[in-house]
């Protein structure tokens, strides 16, 4: 077993990994739950050394007993498609040397010489599953949990080693099949290294990577245990995809203070648009026809008017008169529910218009609070309300005419609340 050159490639690999510590964070752009993959780093290329056997550790037999270790060395690139799933391009080369003693597994010392087989090549597509990248407890994570297989094909010669059983010489380099099956764990180093650390067992298609044929026929396995550094390409400015947490970008994105002004100012957008539509259907004069088509903006509220918005003439009706004078009726701030407090008041005037079959006006008033359009609505609602009173107690409907003024003639200061609440209030006309 080579332990001075494993021992160098270990020692390069940490130092490595230890300046990736040094790497400082640039500030990267958040991420969007549904931004696409182009708004993350997805390439990266990856470097590692470590042991390779010609054993694996599920056992299984072998044509020797003793597998030594030899040094390993490969690289790969990387394309990471959700933080799950990724697919890399590896290479592999090294060497995979045994012991000449005999196999319990088979007593023959035939099948137990020495060999030693020069890997020359292994390549082709490895699928990873990566763990851990949804962590509800942090919102980056560092430490990242993967298994993998894939599809390679592996070129190996035998430089060293026995006859094989049929008497022919070392045939020179081959090309089969492998499959590679492994796990590891990644560090996060910083923006654009990781530490890897894997293993992976590799199921050779033949019996002859040692020139034995052996083990009735069993295929030959090999294994590999490697330390490597990954550097992630693309803009710093960019985060890594593959330990992207969506639970955090989710969170991030409820709470990101831009998205709250994006929303705000669509708020703003809706009720513009709100106002614009309001504008063109606006009826000023109350009398059922937009200003933009009223020819007579300034009918009384309750005229019967014309499809142009003019007043239609009827003979006028005699003059009725209510006796008294009534107090005003008052109302709560932004309510046009009436108070007790205002049912005597509105008792002795549906007995007087009752008594002398008169007829009345209902003024309706509102305080400087709120726009000029909901304050005109309002009015005209409080007014109604006790319309709707003196009609419930027997008044003729007819006989009493509702105006609303809005905010137009307060009769106290709206600078004050004691004024405002002279101001909520509706009058009775003659």
């Amino acid at each position: 077993m080579n332990y001075s050159t494993i021992k160098k490639a270990a020692l390069a690999v940490t130092l490595v990994a230890a300046m990736g510590y040094a790497d400082v964070a640039n500030a990267q752009e958040p991420a969007k739950v549904f931004g696409g993959r182009s708004q993350y780093r997805t390439w990266s290329i990856g470097l590692n050394a470590g042991a390779l056997t010609p054993s694996v550790i599920l056992g299984g037999l072998n044509d020797q007993s003793h597998p030594e270790i030899n040094l390993g060395y490969g690289a790969n690139i990387r394309k990471q498609f959700s933080p799950h799933f990724s697919v890399q391009a590896d290479f592999l080369r090294g060497a995979l040397e045994a012991t000449n003693e005999t196999s319990p597994n088979n007593d023959n010392a035939g099948y137990g010489q020495s060999f030693k087989t020069d890997l020359n090549w292994q390549t082709g597509l490895t699928g990873n599953f990566h763990f851990g990248a949804i962590d509800f407890l942090r919102r980056e994570n560092v430490v990242g949990f993967y298994l993998s297989a894939g599809y390679n094909l592996a070129n190996y010669e035998v430089v060293e080693g026995p006859v094989d059983p049929a008497g022919s010489p070392n045939a020179g380099s081959r090309t089969e099949q492998v499959i590679p099956v492994g796990a590891g764990v990644k560090f996060k180093l910083g923006n654009v290294v990781n530490l890897d650390l894997g293993y992976k067992m590799n199921f050779l298609d033949a019996d002859n990577l040692d020139n034995q044929w052996a083990n009735n026929g069993s295929l030959d396995k090999y294994s590999y245990g490697y330390a490597g550094l990954e550097f992630i390409l693309g803009s710093k400015s960019k985060p890594s995809l593959e330990w992207n947490n969506p639970v955090a970008n989710l969170y991030d994105e409820l709470k990101d203070p831009a998205l709250r002004n994006e929303v705000e100012a669509l708020k703003q957008r809706v009720t513009t648009l709100e106002g614009t539509v309001n504008e063109l259907g606006k009826d000023s004069d109350g009398d059922g026809v937009a200003d933009r088509f009223d020819k007579c903006p300034d009918t009384p509220a309750g005229t019967v008017v014309d499809g142009s918005g003019c007043p239609i003439k009827f003979p006028e009706p005699a003059p009725s008169a209510v006796m008294g004078d009534y107090s005003a009726i008052q109302f709560e701030f932004d309510s046009y529910v009436l108070k007790t407090s205002s049912y005597p008041t509105l008792d002795k005037v549906s007995q007087d218009l009752r008594d002398a079959n008169g007829s009345i006006t209902l003024e309706g008033h509102a305080s400087s609070e709120g726009t000029e359009d909901y304050n005109m609505q309002l009015s005209k609602d409080r007014a109604n309300a006790v319309k709707n009173y003196l009609v419930n107690s027997g008044v003729d409907a007819n006989s009493v005419e509702v105006i609303g003024y809005g905010e137009t003639q307060p009769i106290a200061s709206n600078a004050t609340e004691a004024g405002r609440i002279q101001n909520r209030r509706v009058e009775f006309k003659k």
